[in-house]
């Protein structure tokens, strides 16, 4: 009995399994409160992800197999059976990194900034604080994970041991913070940030993410009667090395933005200073033009198609067609590499 058949036998006891209609059944998520699957027991599909990806027999359909044949669930196998592979983890290794972070990262983050140049300035008044220093400072307040002026004690260590020229008071961070022009800088300085892994990695996969802003929109609701509010959040994308989990490229867009449009610029991105060699995602990032835009970067793309897809398009759709239809196993491996970009 194969694992996803024991999953099966087990879901079945399930008594929120139904029989919908004709040859569809009903089989809730074990994950997702409210929502389930629909399994055709004729065409033996399912509208899960694991047969989409597989296309091969799902837990689900097993379940509404036994649910029908009323199958009684069979013991649990021993644990050692089951037992998930675990890998040792090395303490005296992790401790020091752990307490040396801190001070590397200020010395790693000082060779950033020094490419940083600052601009001349003419006439007469006091000069600007050096850009590389405000930058410097901008990041090791972000890093801190604290306000501004918390992470002033921090930023002013970084001065006393040489890293900073001039200690940028925290009103002028939050002044740069709200400059623009500062966005292509930052984006650089991840890019290069990443260029000594270039002999390492070869793999990538993209994702996006959300972060969470200070900022709420308030308004009355006239339907429920009350004011409803709603925290603002911005939506950060990334390319990632599947090996060393770096970020290799990023952008940052609002939160309604989609995910397709932004692969072609973090792939441009990164093969500036990476051989790519396969870029895995998952369906949201499934188009033409982003099959295209991974082989002319010289990689194999390994994004999975969507239930309603079909085998025509493009050469570049039709070689991922071929290898998601008639090579599953060789796809998964690869694209399961984008678990790396989740974490």
């Amino acid at each position: 009995m194969d694992i996803r058949e024991e999953r099966g036998r087990l879901l079945a006891q399930d008594k929120r399994i139904k029989h919908v209609e004709g040859a569809m059944w009903f089989v809730p998520s074990q994950t997702q409160n409210g929502g389930g699957y629909l399994v055709n027991i004729l065409a033996v599909t399912c509208t899960c992800q694991d047969y989409e990806l597989r296309r091969a027999k799902c837990k689900h359909q097993w379940a509404v197999e036994f649910k029908r044949a009323g199958a009684p669930p069979e013991p649990v196998p021993a644990a050692d059976a089951t037992k998930r592979k675990t890998y040792k983890q090395d303490w005296p290794k992790y401790n020091a990194v752990q307490c040396q972070e801190k001070t590397m990262v200020q010395k790693l983050l000082r060779g950033l900034c020094d490419g940083i140049q600052t601009r001349p300035h003419p006439g007469r008044g006091p000069k600007p604080i050096p850009l590389g220093d405000v930058v410097y400072g901008m990041i090791m307040k972000v890093y801190s994970t604290v306000s501004g002026r918390r992470a002033t004690p921090d930023i002013r260590a970084c001065v006393d041991a040489g890293h900073i020229g001039r200690m940028p008071q925290y009103n002028t961070l939050f002044d740069y913070f709200e400059k623009p022009e500062l966005t292509p800088l930052l984006t650089v300085l991840i890019e290069e940030s990443a260029t000594p892994l270039v002999a390492i990695e070869s793999q990538f996969a993209a994702d996006s993410t959300g972060f969470g802003t200070a900022i709420y929109r308030r308004w009355f609701d006239h339907k429920y009667g009350r004011e409803m509010k709603e925290h603002g959040w911005v939506k950060a994308h990334a390319m990632v090395g599947a090996k060393t989990n770096v970020v290799t490229a990023a952008r940052v867009t609002d939160s309604d933005a989609n995910d397709s449009p932004e692969l072609p610029g973090l792939i441009t991105a990164t093969s500036k200073h990476f051989t790519m060699a396969d870029v895995s995602a998952d369906k949201a990032y499934l188009s033409h033009a982003n099959l295209k835009a991974i082989e002319d970067a010289g990689a194999v793309p390994y994004v999975p198609f969507k239930s309603n897809s079909k085998s025509e398009g493009p050469a570049a759709w039709k070689r991922l067609w071929g290898l998601f239809m008639f090579k599953q196993e060789e796809f998964l491996r690869h694209y399961h590499q984008r678990s790396n970009v989740e974490s």
